[in-house]
């Protein structure tokens, strides 16, 4: 039974009918990035849909865009406001502006995060999977799940629960508190 199978038979969410292989395929083009394998899979199983869930077929291209942006922009709010800084960028320069535009740069090399639900997240990258989903809320990172299975089960009391793994996701990782 897959991920979406399990939140289907929970009853606790609505969920439509998976995105086809060609809906997929345009999120991935409007957007520009790859679902990972198993985010793929299990939005092609069934589509939750409700508060906290993106909604690739139907929901707002704007708010779809925010969401895409939050991680990064949650990332530059903390070196404006908190003095933020990654060891990775080199060198902080002396003044805000020009520090958050050398984490601009910084974090283009930074992997994309792609909503799961709520403020949680998964790298992009078809051709991966069993990546930790991951809670992002400016530069405070937690695991919220080994994968996305385990996920839905520490979310959700569904799923199948997993052992725990420390995320390799560059950049994203070196934030876990």
């Amino acid at each position: 039974m897959t991920a979406a199978e399990k939140l289907a038979g929970s009853g606790r969410f609505a969920i439509r009918p998976g995105l086809s292989e060609a809906e997929l395929d345009a999120v991935e083009d409007e957007f520009g990035f790859h679902f990972a394998d198993d985010h793929r899979a299990f939005l092609g199983a069934g589509l939750p849909f409700g508060r906290g869930w993106p909604d690739w077929r139907d929901g707002d291209r704007a708010q779809l865009r925010e969401r895409l942006a939050l991680p990064v922009e949650g990332v530059l709010f903390d070196v404006a406001q908190s003095d933020f800084w990654y060891d990775g960028w080199g060198t902080r320069p002396p003044s805000p502006e020009a520090a958050q535009d050398a984490a601009k740069a910084g974090l283009l090399t930074a992997p994309r995060m792609i909503p799961v639900y709520s403020h949680r997240y998964l790298p992009a990258g078809r051709g991966t999977s069993g990546h930790p989903v991951l809670s992002l809320y400016r530069t405070d990172v937690t695991v919220h799940g080994a994968d996305l299975d385990d996920y839905l089960f520490q979310e959700f009391g569904i799923g199948t629960p997993g052992e725990p793994r420390r995320p390799t996701v560059t950049f994203w990782s070196s934030l876990l508190q």
